[in-house]
């Protein structure tokens, strides 16, 4: 296999492969995590949802991609990748935490778009740090 990724096509169409399987399992993730149900709330035109959620997309992906840029094998740019989404995941727990006069996932279900832009920021900003943390 490791010879096959030196052929760039394949090695893109594998990490394009992988990157949107766990892209799927970490948007499941997510989705488990949060009160609101994703998929119900964008089919209903909730725009916050919207906005929070391709944060997150954008913000796994951008994870994804310095970890693949900065480790030379599949395996350790998964294993890079979930740690980074690993915390990204907390920066949205702390995002929970650090505003005790509401909660978060409530205000986004209700369509509160400065909420669900601030979250969507919150995770493009976190991935960037993340993924530089991971280069070093």
């Amino acid at each position: 296999m490791g010879s096959l990724l030196h052929n760039q096509y394949f090695a893109t169409a594998a990490y394009f492969t992988v990157t949107g399987l766990m892209m799927i399992l970490f948007l499941s993730i997510f989705e488990l995590v949060t009160r609101y149900r994703v998929w119900h709330e964008l089919k209903q035109g909730n725009m916050a949802v919207a906005m929070a959620t391709g944060g997150k997309i954008f913000g796994i992906a951008n994870i994804f991609r310095y970890s693949i840029q900065e480790h030379a094998s599949m395996g350790e740019a998964l294993i890079g990748a979930t740690f980074g989404f690993f915390l990204l995941l907390v920066s949205y727990f702390i995002f929970e935490y650090m505003t005790p006069s509401f909660n978060i996932d409530d205000e986004i279900a209700k369509d509160n778009r400065a909420i669900g832009f601030t979250a969507m920021v919150l995770s493009v900003g976190f991935s960037y740090i993340i993924g530089a943390s991971l280069t070093r």
